[in-house]
């Protein structure tokens, strides 16, 4: 089966027959790559199957997995498309390698992170967790979207409180909307703009390392 996204896969060197693994799904933000996300998890391929994520739309000089029409509005259509194709390649994935299916992360930046946050809603307790850094959750998937359970899911989010990019509020919304559906959350900030610190990175894969651990 062809992979329905483009993507670069990192993997374990020693693959055991029989074994199954944890697997991380990289989603990068807008103008960006694939091949981007990798230095923030350089060392976990040790540990994981990880799949980074090409968005399917140009943006130079990189892609996009959606469009916006306002300030925290994607155009509806082309996010619900973007939700339906990650969906699918998460699906083909575990169809495709020997991946652990209680042990599936999503991790995202900015764009990628408002998709993990989605994600994590629409795809409840199939996964494991995600990580979301510098995001926020669309008010339409809030109010229209057909949301699964998360009380087995684990959350970790971090926004920076100088964000001019999408601002720290929303980093705080997604923290109370999560809770409030009974997720494990755990929100970090950083005094820092719209980026992903040293210190988050290093928090974040401390987050994971533990949690594969549960």
């Amino acid at each position: 089966m062809n992979s329905p996204m483009v993507h670069e896969l990192r993997r374990p060197k020693q693959i055991e027959p029989g074994q199954v693994y944890p697997a991380l799904f990289l989603m990068h933000g807008i103008g960006s790559n694939e091949q981007n996300m990798l230095s923030l998890v350089d060392g976990l391929e040790d540990r994981f199957y990880i799949f980074s994520i090409r968005g399917h739309l140009p943006q130079p000089p990189g892609y996009a997995f959606f469009t916006i029409q306002g300030y925290g509005k994607p155009h509806r259509e082309v996010f619900d498309l973007a939700v339906q194709n990650l969906t699918s390649f998460i699906d083909y994935a575990i169809e495709q390698y020997p991946l652990d299916r209680s042990r599936l992360y999503l991790l995202g930046f900015s764009q990628g992170a408002i998709l993990a946050k989605t994600l994590g809603l629409t795809l409840g307790n199939r996964i494991k967790g995600i990580v979301a850094l510098s995001g926020y959750i669309p008010g339409f998937v809030k109010e229209e979207y057909d949301k699964q359970a998360v009380d087995q899911l684990s959350v970790f989010l971090s926004h920076g409180e100088y964000d001019g990019i999408l601002p720290y509020e929303w980093g705080v919304e997604s923290n109370a909307f999560y809770q409030s559906l009974g997720a494990a959350v755990t929100f970090h900030t950083y005094q820092e703009g719209h980026t992903v610190s040293m210190q988050n990175q290093q928090d974040f894969t401390k987050w994971l390392l533990d949690d594969l651990q549960k």
